[in-house]
């Protein structure tokens, strides 16, 4: 048998064909992926075994914000796979240091620690801001307060903090001391944080509970009440950072500071890297040994993450950011009020964006995704009422065109045929 066109054989293996069925026999059955396998990509461009050419709005959901393969992140990777891949956690290294460096520069943070994903970056968010409070106040101030609808991550204790119970049933039972208060709700927060509090946290655009901006009012209070009664607040920009929202990281674009930030996905541009940035006061009760991870903030993933670092955060790249939300936004609105009986409203920030649908298509969200895909687009959801796009930081006039054009063909051919005024 030959080998699927885009496998590689360079190295004079030999490699089996594999297919979608592949999965079906060899994969623990955690996903229930596409049927079509991309193996190819630049830029926005993708192209799966069959040589078919996919526009991506997923961005591997808000991972590769510069684009697939961008050729400044792959020099960065070759060039340091040449030095230095790993040396263990008993060693620093340059690229660690340096990307701390620039991290702690551009936002609040003195310190940073860095993981493998945002799971990792959120649970070490989340045991230091308990240690924290049993250092400074005892142990009874160990309550951690999240929002419904809010993702933190698939670690138990991550995904028990998320508040989202389909990601918990069976693995009960739970840590304890969790609160799940409703997203932007004021006065559920006020009544929610009280003494026993140690840390409050908050995506301040939630992702998969459906593209829903905080209320600056609502981020403000949260600052407030933690304040008051001794708590951490902490930002998960796992999704919304990294530029995803015209800000290096979001908070910025709302004048609120938290004690902690969590940041992944886009910070490597798809190779594996999170981080926690947090205060010197704060990370001091951190000690040697307090935690730790074995390939967290290793060489290769540091000096992937400090060049993609060093092209987002300049102002002509975050401008442009910007400019392409506000094109993007307005093509929506205009498909939105083309198709006023499947959508009701745009909603997010920056290039974090969802179409909300309306009453006669509520829970059709996956049923618009595969058909784009049939029509060359890849798309998101969040939840089954909201069709998520997430393009490339780097996306063009152009692309966002076409993506529009590929948008309207899938919403044609979903559109029930007793349907009118579409």
């Amino acid at each position: 048998m030959n080998a699927i066109p885009g496998q590689d054989t360079e190295s004079g293996f030999a490699v089996e064909p594999v297919t979608r069925q592949t999965f079906d026999e060899v994969m623990v059955p955690t996903y229930a992926p596409s049927s079509m396998v991309p193996v190819r990509a630049q830029g926005l461009n993708l192209w799966d075994q069959e040589g078919k050419q996919y526009l991506d709005f997923t961005a591997g959901i808000a991972v590769t914000g510069l684009g697939h393969s961008h050729p400044a992140v792959v020099e960065a990777l070759r060039t340091q796979a040449d030095k230095l891949w790993h040396a263990g956690n008993g060693y620093t290294n340059e690229p660690v240091l340096q990307l701390a460096r620039a991290l702690t520069e551009a936002t609040f943070a003195d310190r940073a620690f860095f993981s493998n994903s945002g799971a990792e970056a959120n649970e070490a968010a989340f045991k230091l801001a308990r240690k924290y409070a049993h250092a400074k106040f005892g142990p009874h101030k160990s309550r951690i307060v999240s929002c419904l609808n809010s993702f933190h991550g698939r670690t138990l204790f991550t995904v028990s903090v998320g508040g989202q119970s389909k990601y918990t049933e069976g693995y009960e039972p739970l840590p304890a001391e969790l609160l799940h208060v409703p997203f932007n709700d004021i006065e559920a927060a006020r009544a929610a944080i009280t003494d026993e509090v140690c840390a409050v946290v908050v995506e301040p655009v939630q992702g998969e509970g459906g593209v829903m901006p905080a209320d600056p009012a609502y981020l403000k209070a949260l600052r407030e009440f933690c304040n008051a009664r001794g708590a951490l607040l902490i930002f998960d920009e796992v999704q919304c950072g990294m530029g995803r929202t015209g800000k290096l990281f979001a908070y910025m674009g709302y004048g609120v500071t938290p004690d902690i930030l969590t940041s992944a996905k886009a910070l490597g541009n798809g190779y594996p890297i999170g981080a926690m940035l947090t205060t010197e006061t704060i990370a001091a009760v951190f000690t040697p040994g307090a935690h730790g991870t074995t390939f967290g903030g290793n060489p290769l993933a540091t000096a992937v993450a400090l060049r993609v670092l060093q092209i987002i955060n300049t102002p002509a790249f975050l401008a442009r950011v910007n400019q392409m939300a506000q094109y993007l936004v307005g093509k929506l609105a205009v498909v939105v009020r083309d198709y006023p009986k499947m959508f009701s409203l745009v909603r997010g920030s920056g290039l974090m964006l969802g179409i909300v649908l309306a009453d006669q298509y509520l829970g059709k969200a996956k049923d618009i995704v595969k058909s784009a895909e049939a029509h060359g687009l890849m798309l998101l959801i969040a939840g089954p009422d909201v069709v998520r796009l997430l393009p490339a930081l780097v996306v063009s006039e152009e692309q966002i065109d076409e993506g529009i054009s590929r948008l309207r063909q899938a919403i044609d051919a979903v559109i029930e045929p007793t349907s009118v005024n579409q």
